[in-house]
């Protein structure tokens, strides 16, 4: 390592420019990176409920509803009907919208004298109140508009947008709400559905990324300036979060993807964990400074290498695997997110090794720290825990092995009590206008997501068009489904209108290919053939059946999704089963297993890298049974405060194993040196924790403090994994300072013992 150490110095100024180069390079393309706010775009291409759900907007055109939700005491009202056909005509006109259903667009079909008629269902806006009542009974007797767009109090209406594929929802957006301000009332006015809510999610990451980063860095300075007392302390490490920041948040434009909502916590990631490299070396620094040992800065710098360089090699290659174990996730962001923080971890890891020597080489010394005689030196109050943390695990390892179990245990409990969700709803609180007019949507205009299953063949066949209506029924029966609607729905409402109640033809699907057609014809002539574009395509081959779903619960539309399954098992008819509720039902299946499979991966390889650094099957044993502890407290937790397993929360096992086991090894590795030098396995533990234990505190606080920040995002998920990264990191550090070296006491592993005559505990 000398010789490698001097060749570092010999080539500082090279190194220190290609470095400053490198994140210069990178960090220039931060402005180019764009926002990905579209939930299906998280997923692969491949995965089965996004083909579905693309292919249905392929034939039946772009699904996506945006709904205006107008709330009064009674919709009816003349004022309130005005204004809704203004708003209503106003959207039609919008660069995007595809169709737009309303009151005055979705249709009334009546017969009169034999015939056919159809009209809008509020064709004429009442004046009097009988002309109100006796609108209020046709719309009641109208299935096609009673409890969709109309509330079956009537104290809400929507006129709902449903959009063309690949338009911007922002400025669809932004349109309608001019259109609302252009068209003032005293009814309140809500606006829902899929692409508000992805604005809004645009909105927030934006938000959360102009916060994150100065009040990270701000936060950062300060824990270093009060870990370390002098500017070179607080400098260099800041320095290597910077680039890194720079170098990773760059490298998303150089491989063409964007920025989602789980990307958000990619610079607080690295403001967390890119300075841990720097502040070993730096508690490092500052001990060599304090000894009576006069060193020059060239010594300096080879001596921190040399001495640093291994274990903090392996502690960043550690937490690189952590996170490139994201891979094993299916969600694409949570992929990209892994390769963004390994590289950019990877970044500040070469960096802090080779960078920080070769600063630390050109620096005037600064004052040396005060010692307390040859061999220790204070740092306060924390010299005084760690003393005390030694001197207890000494004196009694096997109680405080007892009492780490037990508390794990205890914790752990939590378990039973873990959820999956995967709500997109649940990104804000519950008093956030997104969540808010979701609710009204569910409860009242039938729900705000839906699942779309597409019948194939002959739709004019009255065999066919019985399974429609027959499937539609059944799934309207499910408890979660508000709302369904099909095209054997609007034939049975042209048969009430051709026949009388209590004919044999009433409310029911003809009974010949011929009678069908007629039906079409007849509505042919006095509405529009393009109603019903979202229901059937035109060479009347595949059909279209909507359930609207009354809740976001990710376990409640899986049970609306399976049964739905159950329903059309091996039927050949059934040709396709989407929607945004079906891809919300995988991603929750998914999670699992993308869990489970990056937490074994996780794991495997940092248990395999821990074993080639000590030489020892044993060592992996040792490292592992605090992060598998540790894992079990994160679940616990999770479950003790009702916090779900979701896309963002997923992420956590691999992202805690790869930085928590940082701490089990520094400690190991001094530990070791310890024994080597001559002392007993007591002096060696108390020894490590006075010096090695403080960089592994700094170490610990300076993820914990990093990942405070994300307490303040907009999205609940990020705040509930930054209360858990907490959470984790504590018991990892806990693991590493007391489980750790009490079972080094306990087992005495051969791996830690020096070679040769062991030495004698006292």
């Amino acid at each position: 390592m000398k010789n490698f150490a001097s060749w570092v110095i010999k080539y500082r100024f090279t190194i220190i420019v290609l470095f400053s180069a490198l994140s210069i390079i990178f960090g220039i393309n931060i402005p180019k990176v764009k926002i990905e706010p579209e939930m299906k775009a998280m997923l692969p291409k491949n995965m089965e409920s996004r083909m579905n759900t693309e292919q249905i907007d392929e034939i039946f055109g772009g699904t996506d509803m945006l709904m205006v939700v107008i709330k009064s005491e009674d919709v009816l009202k003349r004022e309130t009907l005005e204004r809704v056909k203004k708003i209503s005509r106003e959207m039609k006109r919008v660069n995007g919208v595809d169709k737009v259903l309303s009151l005055f667009e979705l249709k009334s079909i009546k017969g009169e004298d034999g015939t056919m008629v159809v009209n809008p269902a509020v064709k004429s806006i009442p004046q009097t109140n009988e002309e109100k009542e006796s609108l209020r009974k046709e719309i009641e007797e109208n299935d096609l508009v009673y409890g969709s767009v109309v509330s079956k109090d009537f104290t809400l209406t929507g006129v709902i947008a449903l959009l063309k594929s690949n338009v911007s929802d922002r400025e669809v957006l932004d349109e309608i709400n001019r259109i609302i301000h252009r068209n003032p009332g005293k009814e309140e006015v809500l606006i829902g559905g899929l692409p508000h809510l992805r604005v809004q999610v645009t909105k927030s990451i934006q938000k959360d990324l102009k916060r994150f980063l100065p009040l990270g860095v701000s936060i950062m300075l300060i824990f270093l300036l009060f870990c370390f007392k002098q500017l070179r302390g607080v400098v260099l490490p800041f320095l290597i979060v910077i680039m890194s920041i720079m170098f990773s948040m760059g490298l998303i434009h150089f491989l063409g993807w964007k920025i989602h909502v789980i990307t958000v916590i990619l610079p607080v990631m690295l403001i967390a964990i890119a300075n841990d490299y720097g502040i070993h070396l730096i508690a490092r620094y500052q001990e060599l400074l304090s000894l009576k040992i006069k060193y020059t800065r060239k010594e300096l710098a080879e001596t921190i290498f040399s001495s640093m360089s291994a274990p903090v090699l392996f502690t960043g290659l550690t937490t690189i695997s952590g996170m490139l174990c994201l891979m094993g996730h299916f969600v694409v962001p949570a992929r990209q997110l892994g390769i963004l923080a390994s590289a950019g971890i990877f970044f500040a890891l070469t960096a802090s090794l080779f960078m920080i020597p070769a600063l630390i080489s050109l620096i005037p010394e600064p004052k040396r720290l005060k010692v307390k005689n040859s061999s220790n030196f204070t740092f306060g109050s924390l010299e005084k825990i760690l003393s005390f943390i030694g001197d207890s695990i000494v004196s009694k390892p096997r109680v405080m092995v007892v009492m780490f179990l037990i508390l794990t245990v205890l914790l752990s409990c939590g378990i039973f009590f873990l959820v999956i969700d995967t709500d997109p709803n649940r990104y804000f609180p519950r008093d956030h206008p997104v969540v808010y007019a979701s609710e009204i949507i569910n409860r009242n205009l039938g729900g705000a997501q839906n699942v779309s299953v597409v019948i194939g063949g002959d739709i004019k066949d009255p065999r066919l068009m019985r399974k429609i209506d027959e499937l539609e029924r059944r799934i309207e029966k499910i408890p979660e489904v508000g709302l369904t609607n099909s095209i054997a729905r609007v034939l049975r409402q042209m048969s009430r209108a051709l026949n009388d109640r209590g004919e044999e033809g009433y409310d029911k699907i003809p009974t010949t290919r011929d009678a069908i057609a007629q039906y079409f014809e007849l509505y042919a002539m006095s509405g529009d053939p393009e109603d019903f574009e979202k229901l059937v395509d035109f060479p009347y081959q595949n059909a279209l059946i909507t359930a609207r779903i009354k809740t976001g619960s990710t376990h409640k539309i899986n049970k609306v999704l399976e049964e739905i399954k159950s329903m059309v098992k091996n039927d050949r008819d059934v040709k396709l089963i989407g929607g945004f509720g079906a891809i919300l039902s995988q991603i929750a299946k998914k999670i699992v297993s993308g869990q489970l499979i990056s937490l074994l991966m996780a794991i495997v390889v940092i248990g395999i890298l821990i074993i080639l650094l000590f030489r020892s099957f044993v060592a992996g044993l040792i490292s592992s049974l605090p992060l598998a502890l540790s894992v079990s407290i994160l679940f616990g937790l999770m479950g003790i405060f009702g916090i779900e397993l979701n896309i963002s929360t997923a992420m956590l096992s691999s992202i805690m194993i790869g930085v928590g086991v940082d701490y089990t090894i520094h400690f190991l590795w001094r530990y070791r040196e310890e024994r080597q030098n001559g002392l007993s396995p007591e002096e060696g533990v108390k020894k490590t924790l006075s010096t090695t234990g403080r960089g592994i505190v700094f170490n610990a606080f300076s993820v914990i403090i990093g990942f405070v920040i994300l307490f303040i995002s907009s999205f609940l998920p990020v705040r509930f994994f930054g209360f858990l990264v907490v959470a984790s990191i504590f018991s990892c550090l806990c693991g590493g300072i007391v489980l750790v070296p009490s079972l080094s006491l306990l087992f005495r592993p051969k791996f830690l013992e020096p070679s040769g005559k062991k030495t004698k505990g006292r």
